[in-house]
């Protein structure tokens, strides 16, 4: 963090990082074999509560690995909420099947259970719950839903690395899950990303459709089609580091966002994300949302970029997005579009201090001040 500036995000690499990836070198195994490797995974497994976990290049490839593994294929739909970074509904593309958009709940902003339902036809093969800034989704009823419906159940985890449902981790809940591991991510390989499950057939053809479909009994044959989604040793190695650090990583989150609500908790004009009473919530972003339509979410960002804080905007609902604006997806969710207008996101990172968390509240605080005076 340059001085004067505080990022929306940026990881903290003060445990094992140096003297893993230093290991790395001096050994050099550095490309996709390693003991790092092993160990993460191995690691990671055990942290979700899962019999595998299967390292991958980034979270949107372990999204189209773990869909693979489901048997998504061309004809196929895939529920998917509409606000979420678009990766979660390009990996359903990537099948040759289509995504299918769902509203948000508007306390969680997570994927509305009551919306998800009527959107199931004859089509539809699964479901991708995404636990959106951290926290989980409603899996309870997705779940119910799913098996009733004989649908599989996808989480997309990318943003919740140790939040909980009623006392489960993410990651072991549906029948498989996902993680990502970029930079701005609660733990991170810089790029990176991992699919989880207890279903041994899954991990092994997760496995084999992540080194180019080879055959894991006999080099160089290739049954099957596959890719080249491999982690590298190098990566692992950070990320082995990062996940030893990650119960100080959460505490520290719990800590700024308890530092947010103080400074925030009587301002006028902001809404924020709930925390159900059956949730662990992670933090991955402390986000609010502006009441109203004055002042935008762009001049409030200006502002704050103004005073040297960097912040992002929620994503553009994916069913308005060009690739899935189609005629039979032209359908009205409003919540999922009013978050998307009015959200933003403030620096969240463990890095931070009490000062840093009162000089953003404070400067917000300015804005809505100013605007109201104008």
């Amino acid at each position: 963090m340059s001085e004067g500036f505080i990022p929306v995000a940026a990881p903290v690499l003060d445990g094992n990082e140096r003297a893993y990836v230093m290991d790395c070198l001096e050994s050099s195994w550095i490309s996709s074999t390693g003991t790092y490797i092993e160990r993460f995974e191995r690691a990671f497994a055990e942290f979700c509560g899962v019999r595998h976990a299967v390292s991958c290049s980034n979270g949107t490839t372990a999204l189209h690995l773990a869909l693979l593994a489901m048997g998504v294929g061309p004809g196929d739909e895939v529920l998917v909420p509409s606000l979420t970074f678009v990766a979660t509904a390009n990996a359903v593309s990537y099948c040759g099947a289509s995504p299918v958009f769902v509203d948000s709940e508007p306390d969680t902003w997570t994927m509305d259970p009551a919306s998800l339902e009527e959107r199931i036809t004859d089509r539809t093969k699964g479901i991708i719950a995404v636990h959106l800034f951290g926290h989980p989704a409603d899996m309870r009823t997705i779940c119910a839903i799913a098996r009733r419906r004989g649908l599989f159940v996808l989480e997309d985890a990318a943003q919740a690395h140790g939040a909980e449902c009623e006392g489960r981790r993410a990651g072991s809940i549906g029948d498989v899950a996902t993680f990502s591991f970029y930079g701005n991510k609660i733990i991170t390989t810089g790029e990176g990303g991992m699919v989880v499950t207890s279903d041994d057939d899954m991990a092994r053809r997760m496995r084999q459709l992540r080194s180019q479909g080879m055959d894991p009994e006999r080099r160089y044959w290739f049954p099957v089609i596959g890719y080249n989604y491999r982690m590298t040793n190098v990566a692992a190695a950070l990320g082995l580091a990062q996940l030893e650090r990650v119960e100080w990583q959460l505490e520290r989150r719990r800590q700024i966002v308890s530092w947010y609500r103080q400074e925030l908790g009587d301002a006028v004009g902001l809404s924020f994300q709930a925390e159900k009473a059956w949730a662990r919530h992670v933090w991955w972003m402390f986000s609010v949302v502006l009441d109203g339509d004055e002042p935008t979410v762009e001049e409030v960002m200006a502002h704050l970029r103004g005073r040297g804080i960097e912040t992002r905007p929620f994503v553009h609902p994916l069913h308005r997005l060009p690739p899935y604006l189609r005629d039979r997806d032209c359908v009205e969710l409003p919540v999922a579009e009013h978050l998307g207008r009015r959200g933003i996101n403030l620096p969240t990172w463990a890095g931070l201090t009490r000062e840093h968390v009162r000089y953003v509240c404070d400067s917000l605080q300015e804005c809505y001040a100013t605007s109201r005076v104008s």
